[in-house]
Parts: structure tokens; sequence; C-alpha cells
């Protein structure tokens, strides 16, 4: 099969395009006919080399992707040669603690398509059988791969941790990313009011295409004060910052008292400067999150099949150029995601 690798970690020159063997679908597991992939900063994260993650090569990129299935190995009963499905990234033990309460990005072997095992920029993958769900039939196989991860990592920070409601206010900083647009069109469905932070006067001008009821040039300053300006020194009920040590403490600062702070990343670093004294003294709230649970991506999944929600697509690339693709990506050109088609 062809497909989009690396042999070592290191910079963007270890890609490679060329031929790998066709993966072999074991018991409960399938082989799908991938159409489409997708990107994530986690793709560059895992190239790079991630601590305690030790992979074999030649390891295939992508948590992200849509296609057909092919075969089926032995026992499975969900899906069939045929079916048009979309790939929950997230794979759990199914045996362990956290997934007997049904928490299955807690699993204790938690692990990503594209992460820990082969993935989705490739002709063929093999995922579990329970990671394989129907296709909506309103999305391109483009459509359908741009969505599983960030809109996951999304609806579990935004409806399973932070429990919004309607008319509580969402600031998003840097918007553009994934998981900043999915958090932008799942919070303007439920009916908040959305504030983003971008360096780019195009990416602001995109969100408030989208929704966005305000937008914050971060790069001109400190962002918490524009917020007080903005909300009559009340703050926002809800922060998303997958940014990072760059804007933690001016995220913190944007609260207002009792509000929640929500975090699935750190692209900027993991270790910023704290304010502990204003988390306690207004009484803030800290989410961290991965990914999310089976019943939490049906329930997204949901909104795709009823039309609710669309993903939004970037650039899409051919399998051959996802060296390109992973470029744009690293410059941060993207508004939504950067998508992989498979001929």
């Amino acid at each position: 099969m062809k497909a989009a690798f690396f042999r070592e970690h290191g910079s963007l020159d270890k890609v490679e395009y060329g031929d790998l063997p066709d993966p072999v679908p074991g018991a409960g597991r399938v082989r799908v006919r991938i159409r489409a992939g997708a990107l994530n900063h986690l793709d560059i994260f895992v190239r790079n080399g991630i601590p305690g993650i030790a992979l074999p090569f030649p390891h295939v990129m992508g948590s992200d992707g849509a296609g057909v299935v092919e075969s089926a190995g032995p026992g499975v009963t969900r899906v069939k040669p045929g079916d048009e499905v979309v790939l929950n990234p997230g794979i759990n033990c199914g045996a362990c603690e956290f997934c007997l309460k049904g928490e299955h990005s807690l699993c204790v072997t938690f692990h990503l398509l594209g992460e820990h095992v082969a993935g989705t920029c490739a002709e063929y993958i093999v995922a579990p059988e329970a990671n394989a769900y129907p296709k909506p039939k309103g999305l391109s196989w483009e459509e359908a791969a741009a969505f599983p991860l960030t809109f996951l990592t999304a609806w579990r920070m935004l409806v399973t941790k932070a429990r919004v409601k309607p008319g509580e206010s969402l600031l998003i900083i840097g918007i553009g990313g994934g998981v900043a647009v999915a958090a932008l069109q799942i919070a303007k469905m439920l009916g908040l009011a959305v504030g983003v932070t971008s360096g780019s006067a195009e990416k602001l001008a995109r969100a408030k295409a989208l929704g966005a009821d305000f937008g914050i040039d971060h790069s001109a300053g400190d962002f918490s004060r524009e917020i007080r300006k903005i909300t009559g020194k009340r703050g926002m009920d809800v922060v998303l910052d997958s940014v990072g040590k760059a804007t933690w403490k001016q995220s913190i600062a944007s609260l207002a008292r009792g509000g929640r702070l929500l975090t699935c990343g750190a692209t900027t670093g993991p270790n910023p400067e704290e304010d502990i004294g204003r988390i306690f003294w207004n009484q803030l709230t800290v989410y961290g999150s991965t990914m999310g649970t089976h019943g939490e991506f049906a329930e997204m999944l949901r909104m795709f099949h009823d039309g609710r929600l669309r993903p939004v697509v970037d650039a899409v690339f051919p399998l051959s150029q996802a060296k390109e693709a992973l470029r744009r990506l690293e410059e941060k050109r993207q508004f939504g995601k950067i998508v992989i088609k498979v001929d």
C-alpha cells in the first residue's frame, strides 16, 4: 500500500511517501480502505518524538480517517465489508476499572491511531471494530475525515467537563487550529457567546464569519485586559486554552469568579507561569481533558448526522504531498483542518 510515514524521529525532511506492506486484520478488527485522512498537531509531536512512547518504525502518520470497510477479522459483528465509516482515533482495553465505568479515555492503556500505532495516512488501516462508526451521509469524504479527533476533544471539554449552558460566555485562545474551530462551532450551536483570540487578522475575520461575537489580537498585548473592558470587568465563564505557556496566565486572568479553565494541550510549552492566588481567591476550576468516550463520540457524531455541525476544511492535499500538508500545519497557516486525500 502507499503511505506517508517516517523511519526515525526528527524534522519534516524525515517524512517519506512510498510503499509499505498491507496490514492484516486480527480478531475483532477491521481493515478500512481510507478515502481521506486529516492532520493534527499531534502528528508533529509524534514525528519529533514523545517521551515514553517507543514506536515501531516505519511509522504511518495520521489519527483521523474515513473510508470503506474492506475486510474483517474473526469475531467482527458490528460492521461488514462495504460499510462507509469514520474512525474514532482513541483505542481502549475495555477491561480496566476506567473502561468498565465508561471512561474510555482514562483507560490505563489508552492510545491513539497515528500516535502509538499505525495511522490513517495510508491506503489501508487496521482498527478495532468498535472504533468504526457510520459515516454521515451529508458529508464528503474530506469532511468526514476532518472532525473525529478535534470535535470529540472539544465536545468532551465543553459538554462533559465544563457543562456549558446557553447564555454563558466562552473565550477560545488561538483560533485557527482544529480543536479551537470545533469548539467555536459547538459553542455557537449550544447558544454561548464566544470570543476568540489570534495574532492573525485573517483568522479573526474568519472566526467572526463562523459566528464568533468578538475577536482580540493577542499579539498586541495582554488580552485579559481587553476581556475586562469587553465584559465590564466581569470576565468570561469559560476559557479554552490549548496554547499553554505563552497564554496561560492571561487566560486565568480572563475568567470570571467561579469560572472554568479548559485545557487539552500546550503547543507553546507545558510549564507556564502560574497564578495560584487568583485560582483559589476567585474559586476557579481547571479541567484537563483528553479525547473522549465512545458515548461522547456517538453523541457528537449525531450532530453531524442531523446536519447541525459541519467541519471546516482548510486545505486538501493528495497523500503523495503529505509532507507539504505538514509544512502548512507547522507554519500555522491553517484555519480548520488540513485533509489528506487518499485515492
